[in-house]
This record gives C-alpha cells, sequence and structure tokens, in this order.
C-alpha cells in the first residue's frame, strides 16, 4: 500500500484557482482497472483505488501517512507561470490570427 500526496492542478476548463489550494492523499494501485465489454464501466480489485483523503497542508497529510504508517512520495507543484493579458489584445491589429466574426 503506497500513496502520493500532492496538491491538484486546477481544472484545463476554468482559469481560477479555487479549490487547489488544499493536499490530496492518494492510494496507488498496482492492479490495472478493468473495463466492461458490456457497458464500459471501469473497476478496480483493489478498492482503496477510490479513497482520497484531503488536507488542508501538506504536514498534515505527512503526519496522517507517518501515523498509519503509510509509506508514501510527496510530490512538489510546479507554480505555473500566468500571462496578464487585457480583453483589447483581442482585438489588436498586430495579432498573429485575424479576429473576424
Amino acid at each position: 500500500m503506497f500513496a502520493k500526496i500532492y496538491q491538484p492542478n486546477p481544472s484545463a476548463m476554468t482559469s481560477g484557482r479555487a479549490k487547489t489550494h488544499f493536499w490530496v492523499l492518494e492510494f496507488v494501485t498496482k492492479s490495472p482497472s478493468i473495463i466492461d465489454p458490456l457497458t464500459g464501466n471501469t473497476r478496480s480489485v483493489d478498492p482503496r483505488s477510490q479513497v482520497e483523503l484531503k488536507f488542508d497542508t501538506q504536514e498534515d497529510a505527512i503526519s496522517y501517512a507517518k501515523a498509519n504508517n503509510i509509506p508514501h512520495r510527496v510530490i512538489d507543484k510546479r507554480e505555473t507561470k500566468r500571462i496578464r493579458r487585457s480583453y483589447a489584445d483581442n482585438f489588436s491589429y498586430d495579432r498573429k490570427l485575424p479576429w473576424t466574426h
């Protein structure tokens, strides 16, 4: 039973950073998931693959793993560089692709 501790990335569909300030302890499964041929649903033999524990800080997640004798690995999050642009940049003349309707 091995666990990884990480901070989740925001969804690609949103630009906000809400609900990404927590840390997740997730168990790594050794068995691959099985795809049901009739419905296409996936299932796993290991029930721990569905367990995802959320913590406020990285230290809380590490102390939980140590208290329960869970071997773990911490995955550091790389900060993404945000490019600030104004709305007017969408209509500038020096765009790579012209703006049309």
